[in-house]
């Protein structure tokens, strides 16, 4: 059984793929690591920059991302953390999506869930090839395959678990943008129900876990 731990760098939030990386999990290792840099279809934000260091010219002349997703096609089962956000950026990828954010979630409450924090949290133990840095696409990857790998030895969930927990709506703590930001969601519908009510009725690209926390507080 493979499990393919992928992750994409952008020119920002909207999209444009300016690196893909992998690495497999096969019985417990972490092996066959592959990176590409790619040509994006539009430019890169000085925001996305000041966080992976890509620049325009890292990339010039690179394939475009159709060049070279197909060497990472093939495998049942894609890992990624935050499997939403890569899974938009990478539609040809045809196996089920795990979600390393919505297993920690579950199986480590009361954490902050970004790779780095749950790396030291955790205290995972990550061995990393030279010249990698955070940010990175193979750098990501090869955290969150450790942090995969805790989240088995602790849990014992199979792959098919693991796709069904990534699957189902998250019940959410905090509320991450506007006005209420950091906030706990429960104290603000108590508080605040019609902004709540606002935000489902208004904002159209609210993520599904976000829609299902927003309903779950505002039904009596």
């Amino acid at each position: 059984m493979i499990l393919r731990v992928i992750d994409t760098e952008t020119c920002g939030l909207d999209g444009g793929v300016v690196e893909v990386a992998s690495v497999d999990v096969v019985e417990g290792q972490i092996v066959n690591p592959m990176s590409d840099l790619v040509s994006p279809d539009r430019p890169i934000s000085i925001e996305a920059m000041a966080i992976h260091h890509i620049t325009e010219e890292m990339v010039e002349g690179k394939p475009r991302i159709a060049k070279v997703i197909g060497r990472y096609q093939g495998s049942p089962y894609y890992v990624a953390h935050n499997a939403a956000f890569d899974r938009a950026m990478l539609p040809e990828m045809h196996g089920r999506w795990i979600c390393t954010v919505k297993l920690a979630r579950k199986a480590f409450p009361g954490l902050k869930y970004s790779n780095q924090h749950l790396r030291y949290a955790l205290r995972l133990k990550v061995d990393l090839p030279e010249g990698l840095w955070p940010h990175r696409a193979l750098y990501d990857c090869y955290v969150t395959a450790a942090l995969l790998q805790r989240i088995m030895q602790e849990t014992g969930w199979s792959a098919e678990e693991m796709a069904e927990i990534t699957e189902q709506p998250v019940l959410l703590r905090t509320l991450k943008f506007g006005k209420y930001r950091g906030r706990p969601i429960e104290a603000i519908a108590q508080e605040d129900p019609g902004y709540l009510r606002w935000m489902l009725k208004s904002i159209d690209d609210l993520s599904p876990d976000m829609r299902y926390t927003l309903t779950h507080y505002l039904t009596p």
